[in-house]
């Protein structure tokens, strides 16, 4: 069982304080410490994580967009002594660095108070004093609202992410995945043959008449993760690249952070089925569970979706009831994901738990009728939801929110019937109403609680 997190990351009794290694030791970071990276997909974030790593330090990333209250907030709960950016977002930390005494470092031009990230990388690599690890002790603290509530730091451990590492290694083919943007641009120009994408992109590609005035013939391999893909989607983006396999991962922070991966990222790929996103990882068990009653469900019936294996996380930092939550008294990590498990061991994911739409006790999958809307070709983008608002009349009833495409005139009756003819009638959509954007996650996750939020504050016109 992985132990519920009882406090800050300490040293184990049998790790005692080592010095630090190079340019951190100058820093005055000490092992167990927690930097920030608060930086996009560069170079130097991969650098400074695997400095801290081998430090023994532990390292925690927040998103640069991020307004200064919520980097605040994960510094502060962190405890980080360091935070590494770009000079372009000091004035988001410069409070933190005056109120906690946090060293900010800027990777280019750093302003004044700010250290350079030339100190950690023209340090004496040679002065590495042994830092002696425990496999328990945590290296990494993403943060992450798991099945519910406010963001909380994830404690992962080394055993942990070695543990993922050698899940997802298929001989000399391991699944990485990174978000990109102009992706079409740098997939021509490098000849890109691997396409590993969010959803966002997926859905971009399927949707842009742009995509065929490109050679792009040499990718043979998409994989999409973060956020689940519909079959329709699939189709769309499998008939823009005929001669590429497409398939999808399924991870979750707290699980370390993969559960399964596609059969076409095998070193022999298999056949793909529609919508599936693979089998679970090696050294890993997995179960189908009856989100009410606790009781195993048997294959092709959907459940929520369990995972236990040395790879998922310690727990939560300073959160032991949500940790007890997530992960229960025999070491199961509750995934607040509904899917089912066939008869070929693939695993297919239905929704999450807590967006499920319940209908006069049927239950409606929000994903399942985001797929075939985004099949309109009159609709860009959509996500559906419900609101305690129709309680009182039917219970739970599926809403959309539908963005447009170019030029489009559709209508809500017409996006209505769109959906009624394919649907039984619990599922069919009560309103839509028409926006100018999804709110999204980084990740492509859709954030059903602003549109709820919008829903509770006034109805949209």
């Amino acid at each position: 069982m992985a132990p519920p997190a009882t406090s800050t990351p300490t040293p184990t009794s049998n790790s005692p304080p080592a010095k630090s290694p190079s340019g951190l030791n100058k820093l005055g970071i000490q092992q167990y410490d927690v930097i920030m990276l608060l930086l996009p997909n560069f170079p130097e974030f991969i650098l400074s994580f695997l400095g801290a790593s081998y430090r023994g330090a532990v390292a925690t990333a927040a998103n640069p967009f991020f307004t200064p209250a919520e980097i605040s907030k994960q510094a502060e709960a962190s405890n980080a002594k360091l935070i590494i950016t770009q000079a372009c977002y000091v004035d988001k930390v410069k409070a933190l660095s005056e109120k906690r005494d946090v060293k900010i470092m800027c990777i280019d031009a750093a302003p004044d108070g700010c250290l350079h990230f030339s100190e950690l990388t023209q340090a004496e690599e040679n002065d590495f004093p042994e830092v002696k690890f425990n496999p328990d002790d945590v290296v990494a603290l993403p943060y992450s609202s798991g099945t519910t509530g406010l963001p909380k730091g994830v404690m992962l451990t080394h055993k942990g992410l070695v543990t993922s590492v050698a899940q997802q290694v298929d001989g000399e083919n391991p699944n990485l995945y990174f978000h990109c943007e102009d992706v079409i641009f740098w997939y021509r120009r490098y000849k890109v043959t691997v396409a590993p994408i969010v959803p966002p992109i997926v859905l971009a590609i399927a949707k842009s008449p742009d995509v065929d005035k490109y050679d792009l013939s040499s990718i043979r391999i998409i994989k999409s993760g973060a956020a689940p893909l519909g079959k329709e989607l699939e189709d769309s983006v499998r008939a823009k690249f005929p001669n590429a396999t497409l398939g999808q991962g399924y991870g979750m922070t707290e699980a370390g952070p993969v559960l399964a991966m596609g059969l076409a990222f095998a070193k022999q790929p298999f056949p793909i089925k529609p919508g599936a996103c693979g089998t679970v990882v090696r050294n890993a068990e997995m179960k189908i569970i009856d989100p009410d009653t606790g009781t195993y469900l048997p294959r092709n019936q959907p459940g929520e979706i369990c995972i236990r294996g040395d790879q998922i996380m310690k727990g939560y930092l300073n959160d032991v009831e949500a940790t007890k939550r997530t992960i229960d008294s025999e070491g199961w990590l509750h995934t607040g994901d509904i899917g089912y498990i066939d008869d070929d061991d693939e695993l297919f994911i239905v929704d999450r738990l807590k967006e499920l739409i319940k209908y006069k006790g049927f239950q409606v999958a929000p994903a399942e009728l985001e797929a075939m809307l985004l099949t309109h070709p009159r609709i860009s983008d959509a996500a559906c939801c419900t609101v305690s608002y129709w309680t009182k009349i039917l219970g739970e009833v599926p809403v959309a929110f539908i963005v447009k495409a170019n030029d489009s005139q559709i209508t809500e009756d017409e996006v209505k019937q769109f959906i009624s003819k394919q649907v039984v009638f619990y599922k069919r959509i009560n309103r839509v109403f028409f926006i100018d954007a999804i709110p999204k996650a980084p990740s492509g996750k859709i954030l059903r609680k602003d549109l709820r939020a919008k829903l509770a504050t006034g109805l949209p016109n």
